[in-house]
């Protein structure tokens, strides 16, 4: 199967969208297939026929092709339960390759894994953050170079989640934290490591995760807390990135005009300065008091979420980052906020949870940027 370019990292294909160009149908009906597969798991040709619409010998055509490739291998018979020769079952093959992922977005390491076509971690290797910015991105490539030499098997790819804005390149257009500026990440990483990178915005590969992995739906904001505040969004299924590819960099909009802590970006009352954990801490060290601290953030997110949720008519929202901090009195003020900052008929019943793959979501996210990109399956 041909390479894809990196713009599959943000753009995923979920559905057809308009005509299939003849050009274009065979590595479309390719996807077909290995989407049936990855989601139902295994089947036989003409359960594919049947899932896909395609007729049993374009799947004969298909299959084959795809086992030949390395993508699809036989299970053996389906257990017989009538009359006839029993159904051979195929599948993705699931142990025959690995995917690379890192997650930059840690205020203390950089970490990366090697993960199964399921998600799975089954290595995992970090490096602290250097202390220079200058160190950084070869600090990016020794992991790199690490993870993927443990990967004992052929690497689809290599998933890239970092912070800052990301363009659907693999461009990092800005990343303060890191001193970047319109640094070509993924051209770096192609041309040391000789294999397919996909680069996106940490929250943005965090959204995938939680969709593909976490059971979210197509219409999800997922909003991660760290040392910084940002959020990914699906609508539709499909990533939003804005035309600026800053979508979800909320944590500059100020939220109430009441004044606030300073931020660091400047402004007086940015959401970040309110919700990152670094104040939230210091905010609960200095009054003794959680519950008021966090409901209050909660608030100020809900204020920043309910356009959001209003404009796109979001149905969940899901918060990444310390469970302690997030997931009670900050999360349920949250809901409140926006309930009440939004018609009542259709967001009464927003949803505002935790994360059901928090700790390593950014890695997740990364496996399933690479599913999509080369294999077009999320």
């Amino acid at each position: 199967m041909p390479s894809p370019t990196r713009s599959a990292a943000v753009t995923r294909s979920r559905r057809a969208a308009g005509k299939i160009l003849p050009e274009h149908a065979r590595a479309h009906n390719r996807a077909l297939v290995l989407q049936s597969l990855f989601s139902a798991g295994a089947m036989s040709r003409a359960d594919l026929a049947r899932e896909t619409g395609l007729t049993r010998v374009t799947i004969s055509d298909l299959v084959g092709s795809l086992m030949e490739d390395g993508y699809v291998v036989e299970q053996g018979v389906r257990e017989a339960s009538g009359p006839g020769k029993p159904a051979m079952l195929v599948d993705i093959a699931r142990d025959g390759h690995r995917i690379v992922g890192l997650d930059l977005s840690g205020s203390e390491s950089l970490v990366g894994a090697v993960l199964t076509l399921d998600g799975e971690i089954v290595a995992r290797h970090s490096v602290p953050v250097p202390a220079r910015q200058s160190e950084v991105l070869d600090a990016i490539v020794a992991l790199a170079r690490t993870v993927v030499a443990d990967a004992h098997a052929p690497v689809l790819g290599l998933g890239v989640g970092t912070p800052g804005v990301v363009d659907d390149r693999g461009v990092v257009l800005a990343a303060p934290g890191f001193g970047w500026a319109d640094l070509d990440l993924a051209g770096t990483l192609e041309r040391d490591l000789g294999l397919p990178v996909l680069v996106a915005n940490d929250a943005n590969a965090a959204v995938l995760a939680e969709h593909t992995f976490g059971g979210a739906g197509d219409d999800v904001i997922l909003v991660r807390v760290g040392r910084g505040v940002g959020a990914g969004l699906l609508t539709g299924g499909e990533p939003l990135a804005g035309a600026r590819f800053a979508a979800g960099e909320i944590g500059h909009v100020t939220v109430g005009t009441d004044g606030g802590p300073a931020c660091a970006c400047g402004k007086i009352g940015c959401l970040e300065a309110w919700l990152a954990v670094p104040a939230l801490t210091e905010r609960i060290a200095a009054t003794g008091d959680p519950d008021s601290v966090l409901r209050d953030a909660g608030e100020r997110l809900g204020i920043a979420l309910a356009p959001i949720v209003g404009a796109l008519d979001l149905s969940e929202i899901a918060l990444s980052g310390p469970a302690d901090l997030l997931g009670g009195a900050l999360a349920e003020a949250a809901a409140e906020t926006v309930r009440t900052r939004t018609l009542a008929t259709f967001h009464d019943g927003l949803q505002v949870r935790m994360s059901t793959h928090s700790e390593d979501i950014v890695l997740r996210g990364a496996a399933v940027m690479v599913l999509s990109g080369r294999l077009g399956v999320s």
